[in-house]
This record gives C-alpha cells, structure tokens and sequence, in this order.
C-alpha cells in the first residue's frame, strides 16, 4: 500500500489475533521483568496471588490501551508512512470504534486491577494512565518524546512495589529510572528509520534533532545511566538472608545486560539501520527477562 492511499474498507468482524497485532502483545515483555523483579525484592520471592494476579492484569492492560491508543492517534501519519501503512487501522483490520473501544475497555480494567491492589495504587492510577496515553503526542512537541515513552514503561517497576507495600522506596525509583532510560535510549535507535518521514510530517525526534549519529551517541549514553541507575538499584534492595542488598546473581544480571546494549550498538554502528529488528526487539526483549532470572537466582537459590 503506498503512502497516503486510503485504507482499504474493513470487511468482517476483527479478530482477537487482530487486536493482539494491534497492540503487539509480544512487546510486554520489555517492562514486565522489571516489574516482577520489583515484586520479588519487595515480597522476599513470596508475592500473594492476589497482588501477583493484580500486577500482571494492571501491566497488562495499561500496556493495551497505551498502544491501542497510540495507533489510533498516529493512524493518519501511518498512513503516510510505508513503513506502517499496513498496520492494523490504517489497512483497515481495526475500525477506529474498534480501537476506541479496546483502548477504553483496557483503561478501565486496568483502573478496577489498581482498584483491588490498595488504596494508593487505585489514587494513581489516573496518574499512570496520563502518563502512558500522553507519549502518543509527545512526538509533536518535543525531540525527547523517547524518554516520556520510557517513563511510561519505567512506572511499572514502582507500580508493582507499590502494590506489594503500599509505600514509596529507593529500590524501586532508581529501577524505574533505570528502565526509563533504557527504553529511551532504544527508541531512539528505533526512531531512526524514520528520521525524514518525521522531519516531513512535522514530528519530533532525537533523529530530527541532531540527526542520526548524533541520536545514537545520545543513546549510547542513556544506556551508560541505565546501567548506572539498575546498579544502584540493586545496592539499595532490601536484604536477604544475610545479605544487605542483592548479590553476585543480579551483578552478573548487571553485567549480561551491558554486552547485550554493546552488541545492540554495534548493530547500528555508523548509522546502519539494516539490523535494526534485531538491534530492537531480539536484543531489548532478552534484557528484561535475563535481569528477571539472575534476580531470581539471587531471592530462591542464592
């Protein structure tokens, strides 16, 4: 379909595998680790089924209406862009009553999911919503609309603290910072492949900005703090057994994390882009879940 064609009209009833594209299920798995690491260390690797259950619906459905409704505001602009003009509602799989009606259908459960975890969580969660809805139109106002994309990954880990104590602490706002700029940093090598098709569309990114070298220095060093910000994370963790923070296991989480980002920027050393796949999903999905293992080595063997 070439850029600016209309959409074909939609045919049918769409599918549950339909709204699973849409929102691209897959991808939970960047910030979901990271909020069950976070639940771990606050439970000492015994969360209630009940705040487990909440946590991984309330994930789950903020990361849902997030992208639901990032796809229905930026719909017009993938229409215009080959790379994205099959995407599920500017190709038509989706109608926009579809899409509006998931979008709000997973807000509210993820309002009821906050609701019967504690009073703060259900407090916050409007908070969380602003937040994770907002990125859809930083791009048109600012080239750091990565890191607003980050934040709104980034809560989950103190999302999930919260929900296990029901108070703020160090742990978990020096994780969540820590996945802040990670995802930051990986969108905007993702952000690259589209640097002229943004410039024309009026959008903003780190690319548009400084170009694209100068958007992947500027990655490679939030990386450098995301690395920085998890390692302090883990020295401030609530102790275990006679340790007074986590261990050897998370440090070497740590340390499997920092080659994966070197192998990622090696990928699109000079500006290649033609890996950039693997440099974005393959490697940034390994990371969350890797972290999440070596952690749990650390709570169950260790």
């Amino acid at each position: 379909m070439r850029a600016g064609a209309a959409a074909p009209r939609r045919r049918g009833w769409s599918t549950a595998g339909d709204y699973f594209g849409l929102v691209k299920f897959e991808h939970t798995v960047f910030a979901l680790p990271f909020a069950l690491i976070a639940l771990l260390v606050a439970t000492g690797g015994r969360p209630s089924r009940r705040v487990l259950l909440g946590v991984l619906v309330a994930m789950i459905a903020a990361r849902s209406a997030a992208m639901a409704f990032n796809r229905l505001a930026d719909r017009d602009y993938d229409a215009r862009n080959p790379r994205t003009a099959d995407r599920h509602l500017p190709a038509g799989r989706i109608g926009v009553a579809g899409a509006v009606t998931f979008t709000a259908a997973s807000a509210l459960i993820f309002v009821l999911a906050a609701r019967t975890l504690n009073p703060l969580c259900f407090a916050l969660a409007p908070v969380a919503l602003t937040v994770v809805l907002g990125y859809s139109y930083a791009k048109r106002f600012t080239p750091w609309s990565h890191l607003v994309l980050g934040l709104g990954l980034g809560i989950a880990p103190t999302g999930a603290w919260l929900a296990a104590t029901g108070h703020f602490a160090a742990f978990p706002l020096w994780l969540s910072a820590g996945v802040m700029l990670w995802v930051g940093g990986f969108d905007a090598i993702y952000g690259c492949q589209d640097v002229e098709i943004d410039r024309r569309e009026g959008l903003r990114s780190l690319a548009v900005r400084f170009g694209v070298p100068g958007a992947l220095g500027i990655a490679k060093g939030l990386h450098v703090l995301a690395v920085l910000c998890l390692a302090i994370a883990f020295r401030t963790a609530p102790a275990f057994g006679v340790t007074a923070d986590l261990g050897l296991c998370a440090r070497l989480g740590l340390v499997a994390m920092t080659l994966l980002l070197i192998w990622e920027h090696r990928l699109v050393r000079g500006g290649d882009l033609r890996r950039i796949d693997r440099a974005f999903f393959t490697i940034n999905s390994w990371i969350g879940m890797l972290l999440l293992l070596f952690v749990a080595c650390d709570i169950y063997l260790v």
